[in-house]
């Protein structure tokens, strides 16, 4: 099994418990919000491009070698640093920093994964759903007499609100950590954290008449077998849960194949489409109706097909259900119409979070260069998208988002790290980040030939990059350490064989772990006074650790979250952050609540790169045409750094300064 995918179908279960079709149709999370600001709120610009996982050593060496010339052009006008990200350094958290200019304390976004104390299991930590209040059972059907509604955890104001409050247009494209978007006059597009019409975060469908015993245990989609009688092939597209069922099935549409008898071609018909495909090409966007009540409702997707291969084996990959922009079920955007404004303008395009489908290639149901081309529509629609923006841009704040060089780092380090368990001597791609890095320096020149001369622009990334060689399992360390018990010797998974009755810690999540405390945890054990003693024996242990493989310490840091968090919700932080070594990072199965055999095992999987690791050891980048005379940027201090640049004044709770402030005004 693929490790790496583990953590998909955990998420996909959860988001499939947390988000009812009901939602869909009882009216969740609709806004009224206006479709702008009011012209004529500032003459002022500002542009922030948001290059997700670039790293600044890369950037460097790639600048020094004459490959980035905007990249240089930028650093050279005001300036280039590392920006210190987020303690720890995941993309929920590191954004919700951006966002509201509080460290996780006061934000409340802590780690991808959060814990309910009272039950210790785990969920999505940015948005939260909730089903109808009142329903009525009418036989076979459950009929919802109230709306459900979606959710934002992150706490703590946006920065955009307070220029959306002065009178200051704004457009907030595809930032993590904004689903559902805020409810306030900015123009907005959900980012990471948006679900497919299934309420995961991405489950493809996969159709073939192979042996499908490789696929067993899959979890970032799934496999249909299939057969293929007279060149026809018939399936079924699986949907979201139809919670207007009392036994809540999975709603499906039918499709059919017809697959040429001679040439390498098929025809897929599903409702009233047909199309055509070659084998290896990719379908545009087809909307399907999934119906949940008989002539009354129906839910609404888009999809792409990719026909894999038609014979010896017959291979049809399917996109994950997305949300269709132009008609959106759950609230991606604001105003509501926003998504189909932009549908409308340059075509369908990805809703859900992540739309590379990292999973699908890790699960080996796409191949390397398959999950390249897919990637490549999807940076197709950004640019596409991207250029929608800057053509209608007149004043006020620019921010776009793009997951690319993230992606592409993630799933290709190991062809070209020698060091990797998983490198490739022979592999053809070593130039895949490379090339992803020469890819956003031509996004940002296009951005700088829009602009004028009054127009401030700031590139920015949320943490950088670095090998993931070993995976490191923290609950195992914790059982084997005599801080964890079982009751029976199997993995388990949501921590459903640990005897609480004894355990004293358990870690959740990729940075986070808790102590199993009376008061908080339903079963905790560990009295208040015994608090400090246990986190320093743990810490101490943690960073006592060394790889036997080769001698490395695998712990370079742990922090007590009162040591570096302040605000409301410090409360609900994890006891301890523990900061890996470069290399080193916590295994998919620790993440929620299984204990593997062993503490450390090589990572051989296609997804070889990650920043899940002691913050120091990964910052981002920031640049910017304006000089930043910030000594030590931070991601906290680029909401100050906005609201400043429009004449707003630090608000309650920013922990950061502008990065264009001078920090020693007596000093030449």
């Amino acid at each position: 099994m693929m490790q790496s995918s583990k953590f998909g179908l955990r998420i996909a279960i959860l988001f499939s418990v947390f988000i009812p079709v009901m939602l869909i149709l009882a009216g969740c999370g609709e806004n009224g919000a206006p479709s702008h600001a009011g012209a004529g709120g500032t003459d002022k610009k500002m542009i922030i491009i948001g290059f997700d996982g670039m790293d600044p050593n890369i950037l460097k060496n790639l600048m020094a070698e004459g490959k980035l010339p905007n990249f240089k052009k930028l650093s050279e006008s005001g300036g280039f640093k590392p920006l210190a990200t987020s303690i720890p350094p995941q993309s929920p958290v590191a954004w919700s920093n951006f966002i509201t200019g509080m460290n996780p304390g006061g934000h409340g976004i802590f780690d991808f994964i959060h814990r309910d104390p009272e039950s210790i299991f785990p969920y999505l930590s940015t948005s939260r759903t909730e089903s109808a209040a009142k329903t009525v059972k009418i036989g076979k059907w459950v009929l919802p007499l109230s709306s459900g509604k979606v959710s934002l955890l992150r706490k703590g104001k946006a920065f955009w609100e307070y220029l959306t409050e002065n009178g200051i247009e704004t457009t907030i494209f595809r930032v993590p950590a904004n689903f559902p978007t805020t409810d306030d006059k900015a123009n907005q597009i959900s980012g990471m954290g948006t679900p497919d019409m299934q309420g995961t975060y991405g489950t493809y469908s996969y159709y073939t008449d192979e042996d499908t015993g490789k696929f067993e245990n899959l979890s970032g989609g799934e496999v249909f077998p299939v057969d293929v009688f007279k060149n026809r092939v018939r399936g079924r597209l699986p949907g979201p849960i139809n919670t207007f069922r009392k036994d809540t099935p999975e709603s499906r549409v039918d499709f059919t194949v017809f697959i040429d008898p001679e040439n390498p071609v098929a025809k897929v018909s599903v409702q009233d489409k047909e199309l055509i495909l070659k084998e290896g090409e990719w379908s545009d966007w087809i909307r399907i109706n999934y119906e949940l009540l008989p002539y009354m409702e129906k839910a609404g997707g888009i999809v792409r097909f990719y026909l894999k291969e038609v014979r010896p084996n017959f291979k049809l990959y399917v996109t994950p259900v997305n949300i269709d922009p132009s008609d959106p079920a759950l609230p991606i955007s604001t105003p509501k119409d926003y998504s189909g404004k932009i549908a409308e303008s340059v075509g369908l395009f990805y809703t859900q979070g992540i739309p590379e489908d990292s999973k699908a290639l890790s699960e080996l149901v796409l191949e390397d260069g398959e999950f390249l081309d897919q990637t490549n529509i999807v940076f197709g629609e950004e640019q596409d998208m991207l250029g929608y923006e800057l053509g209608r841009f007149r004043s006020g704040l620019l921010f776009f988002y793009i997951g690319r060089v993230d992606q592409l780092s993630h799933m290709f380090w190991r062809t070209m790290d020698p060091k990797h368990p998983a490198y490739d001597s022979g592999s053809k791609l070593k130039l895949v980040i490379e090339n992803a890095y020469i890819e956003m320096d031509g996004v940002l020149g296009r951005v700088l030939d829009s602009i004028d001369g009054s127009t401030t622009v700031i590139v920015l990334s949320d943490h950088g990059f670095a090998p993931f060689y070993r995976a490191f399992n923290l609950n195992t360390w914790l059982k084997d350490n005599g801080y964890a018990y079982l009751t029976d010797d199997s993995e388990g998974e949501f921590f459903q064989n640990v005897d609480w009755d004894r355990t004293r810690a358990y870690g959740v999540g990729f940075n986070g772990l808790y102590l199993n405390l009376k008061g908080r945890e339903f079963k905790g054990i560990v009295g208040a006074g015994d608090r400090e003693e246990l986190l320093d024996e743990i810490s101490d242990k943690l960073l006592s650790i060394r790889d036997p493989k080769n001698g490395e310490q695998v712990i370079s840091r742990v922090y007590k979250a009162e040591e570096i968090y302040s605000g409301p919700y410090l409360k609900d932080a994890p006891d301890l952050i523990v900061g890996y070594n470069k290399g080193y990072r916590a295994s998919w199965e620790t993440v929620l609540g299984s204990f593997p055999e062993g503490v450390l095992r090589d990572n051989r999987q296609k997804w070889s790169g990650d920043h899940l690791m002691e913050a120091a050891l990964v910052p981002g980048i920031l640049l910017s045409n304006k000089e930043i005379k910030s000594e030590n940027p931070a991601l906290s201090d680029l909401a100050p750094t906005v609201l400043e640049e429009f004449g707003i004044p630090k608000q309650e709770g920013m922990i950061g300064e502008s990065i264009f402030k001078d920090e020693n005004p007596g000093k030449n």
